[in-house]
């Protein structure tokens, strides 16, 4: 009889339980399993040995508060944090996978989509959809081809696009579509979508739906995040759930419900959306009176056209409208950070101000923020007291010299009241969690202690948990006097915290409205146009 080495016997012992795993887990049904999966940064344990199962051809929602660790365990699955950086393993099709770089991951079979859209916007549809995997012969691009399959990709996602068209010159919901097809260009058979209708219209998001339905069709399996959960439920088969980064639940999305998931993204039952509070407006302190945007790209065009409101202290006005009906332009223009051609006043408490930049917006008592928190709001690769003390080093500053002392008395006030969750004052903003990066704006605004506070999108891609607390600080803010103004494009969060509705439709207002008398069926009616002045 042969011998058979010990140490022989042990390595085929190990590759026959690999073997059977193997066929386990493609027995199982699932195309993707992560098991175990830890992850820490410096003072701070991003995952807690997640496991998430994904089936083929299924749209699989993942869900949790900003810093669950939903983007961290993504970033794992895509290769944007290396095997060797965390522990546990990846299983696709049952096969153990190990990437070291993002490419390893799209090789596997697996694209992501990130809510940032990573396109060139300077280079064609074309251009970008086969960037970096051009098809090629002895180094020479061929462009016919390029554009023939892009033109092919497009057609099968029902998308009307010029593949010679600029990125540029599209909306973002086109855009959005763009990246799909560069994703699938790929021969990606797991999409990953990371707040995919962050910035996008009801009807875009509609269309984006469809397409992800039609995706599942053909047996691409989507993982799909989103803290809109009216969308995920209109869209997802099963649902995990993170918390801290751990996973307190995997489930079939039928049996669950929008209240259940909130339950378990939060750790606490929220007995309702939005907190109640009573508003007792005051004196008007900001008029604008017969403001006028130029569009410098149209000629004739206008951005924003002859309007005119006023802003009360100790109410919150919202502002609705859909994309492109200037509600932004008409923010930015206020703060003064509109580049183009302008024309109208403002009022502050009675009297006119000239605002030509942001720093006169500062000295008159406005403060913005942003839309975007990451590319206008922070200074990502600052720390979170720096980012504090931007706007305000002139109130902690003497003969030139800042006061340290000030600036960390300050940073720690505003982060223990606003419960912003860091290890330190010194950790990069960058690796904040949505919510927590939002609350650092916020943070600086309020340091400056405005009396006017624009608030672009306050909510944007923060979690439920997170939108309650920013609302809470609003209405805080009211009662100490401030005058809010709100622009979002989320309906409930309009109906559910203003006390009066003004509605923007192609530059002009076409709706007034106190909140009693506001529905959604008539904001949304004059966002189409109709005209309606119930103020």
């Amino acid at each position: 009889m042969e011998r058979v080495d010990k140490g022989q016997s042990v390595k085929a012992g190990c590759s026959l339980i690999i073997t059977l795993r193997a066929v386990h887990d493609v027995m199982s049904g699932y195309i993707l399993e992560m098991r175990n999966i830890t992850k820490e940064f410096p003072g701070i344990k991003a995952l807690d040995d997640v496991n998430l199962q994904v089936k083929p051809g299924e749209i699989h929602a993942l869900c949790g508060e900003n810093g669950a660790g939903k983007s961290t365990l993504m970033k794992i699955l895509s290769g944007v944090h290396p095997y060797g950086t965390y522990q546990g393993e990846i299983l696709i099709n049952g096969e153990v996978k190990r990437f070291y770089r993002i490419k390893d991951s799209e090789q596997a079979g697996t694209a992501i989509i990130y809510q940032e859209l990573a396109l060139v916007k300077y280079m064609t549809v074309g251009e970008n959809i086969f960037l970096g995997d051009e098809p090629a012969k002895n180094g020479v691009v061929n462009w016919n081809k390029v554009y023939a399959e892009s033109r092919n990709l497009l057609a099968e996602l029902n998308i009307d696009v010029n593949t010679y068209t600029k990125v540029i010159n599209l909306g973002i919901g086109y855009q959005q579509m763009v990246e799909i097809a560069k994703a699938l260009s790929k021969n990606a058979r797991i999409l990953i979508l990371d707040e995919p209708t962050s910035a996008l219209t009801e009807s875009e998001t509609e269309h984006l739906l469809n397409i992800l339905r039609r995706l599942r069709d053909k047996g691409v399996t989507c993982i799909y995040i989103s803290h809109k959960l009216e969308e995920v439920f209109k869209i997802a088969d099963s649902i995990t759930i993170l918390r801290d980064g751990k996973t307190v639940c995997t489930d079939e999305a039928k049996n669950l419900t929008e209240d259940r998931v909130i339950s378990l993204m939060v750790g606490r039952e929220l007995t309702q959306r939005f907190p109640v509070a009573q508003h007792v407006p005051g004196d008007v302190v900001l008029e604008v009176k017969n403001f006028t945007l130029l569009d410098e790209e149209v000629p004739g065009g206008k951005k924003v056209d002859n309007v005119s409101f006023q802003a009360r202290q100790g109410e919150i006005l919202g502002i609705a409208g859909l994309m492109g009906a200037g509600r932004t332009e008409l923010a930015t223009a206020i703060f003064g950070a509109f580049t183009g051609k302008k024309e109208g006043e403002i009022l502050v408490e009675g009297r006119q101000v000239t605002i030509d930049s942001p720093l006169d917006a500062i000295n008159h008592g406005i403060a913005y923020l942003s839309e975007d928190r990451k590319r206008y709001g922070l200074v990502l690769m600052m720390d979170v007291q720096e980012n504090i003390a931007l706007p305000n080093y002139p109130a902690i500053s003497r003969l030139g010299v800042i006061n340290n002392n000030e600036k960390v008395k300050h940073a720690q006030r505003f982060t223990r009241e606003l419960r912003i969750k860091t290890p330190s004052l010194a950790q990069r903003v960058a690796n904040l969690s949505g919510g927590n990066q939002q609350k650092v704006v916020l943070a600086k605004w309020l340091m400056a202690n405005p009396r006017v506070l624009i608030m672009d999108e306050p909510t944007r891609g923060i979690d439920v948990g997170a939108k309650f607390e920013i609302y809470n600080i609003m209405h805080d803010l009211v009662k100490q006097g401030v005058c809010v103004i709100m622009i979002s494009s989320e309906l409930p969060e309009i109906l559910g915290m203003s006390d009066r509705i003004l509605v923007m439709h192609e530059g002009k207002i076409s709706g007034e409205f106190q909140r009693e008398e506001a529905d959604q069926e008539i904001i949304m009616s004059a966002m189409a146009g109709g005209n309606h002045y119930v103020a």
